[in-house]
C-alpha cells in the first residue's frame, strides 16, 4: 500500500504535513529509528507487544531481556504479513506510530477491568500512539488517528474504539500512549463507557 494514500495534514498551527503507512517488513527499519528516539522509552520497551500477550510470558531465552523478546515478537507478527499499526513520516523521516488492530488481537483486553468489551459488537482498537518528543505538539497524533480511521474503514471496520486520558491536568506526554479524550472528541469519538474517572472507553461509528 502507497504511503501516501493516508497523507494527512496535521496542524493547522504549524501546517505540518505527514504521510503514513502500514508498518511492513521493509519498513521495520523505520519503527526502530521510531522507538530509539528520545521520548520513546516505554515504547522500545513494550514494542506494541504488551497487549497482544495475556498471562504468563514465554520464558526469555538466555541472555535476552524482556524489550529483546517484544522487539522480536513484532518483527516475527510483521513478517508474517500482519500490519499491526501505521508510521507516520515527514518526508522520509518516522515521526509517529499508531497501532491498530481488531480488537480480538490484543488478548490483554478481555482482563482488563477497565477496557474489557463493552457489548459484543465487532470492533477495532487504536491501542497506543507514539511521538518522539521532538515532534509533539504539532498535531502528529491527530494525523495518525484521522489515518488509522481511514485505514480500518478501509478493511471492514463498522465501530473504532479507543480507551483515552481523560485528566484535567495535562499529564507527563511520555504517559499519554493511550491519547488524550480530548483528541478523540474532535476526531468525532462518542464515550460509551467509564469504569474508572480517568478511563473512557470512546467509539467512532464507520461511515
Amino acid at each position: 500500500m502507497a504511503r501516501g494514500e493516508f497523507e494527512r495534514k496535521a496542524s493547522r498551527k504549524v501546517h505540518m504535513k505527514i504521510s503514513v503507512a502500514p508498518l511492513t517488513p521493509e519498513r521495520w527499519p523505520d519503527i526502530e529509528i521510531l522507538f530509539a528516539s528520545k521520548g520513546c522509552s516505554f515504547a522500545r520497551t513494550c514494542w506494541c507487544m504488551d497487549y497482544r500477550l495475556s498471562g504468563g510470558r514465554p520464558p526469555l531465552e538466555s541472555g535476552q531481556t524482556r524489550a529483546e523478546a517484544n522487539r522480536a515478537a513484532l518483527k516475527k507478527l510483521v513478517e508474517t504479513g500482519t500490519s499491526p499499526g501505521l508510521i507516520g513520516y515527514r518526508g522520509t523521516t518516522p515521526v509517529g506510530w499508531i497501532s491498530i488492530a481488531p480488537r480480538e488481537e490484543y488478548a490483554r483486553l478481555k482482563r482488563s477491568s477497565v477496557m474489557k468489551a463493552v457489548d459484543d459488537q465487532p470492533v477495532w482498537s487504536v491501542i497506543c500512539l507514539v511521538v518522539p518528543s521532538e515532534y509533539r505538539g504539532q498535531g502528529i497524533a491527530h494525523a495518525l488517528l484521522q489515518a488509522a480511521v481511514v485505514y480500518a474503514k478501509k478493511r471492514g471496520a463498522s465501530l473504532i474504539e479507543a480507551y483515552p486520558i481523560d485528566k484535567p491536568s495535562r499529564s507527563n506526554d511520555s504517559f499519554m500512549w493511550f491519547g488524550a479524550k480530548s483528541m478523540y472528541d474532535k476526531a468525532g469519538f462518542e464515550e460509551v463507557a467509564r469504569r474508572k474517572p480517568q478511563r473512557p472507553i470512546v467509539r467512532l461509528k464507520a461511515r
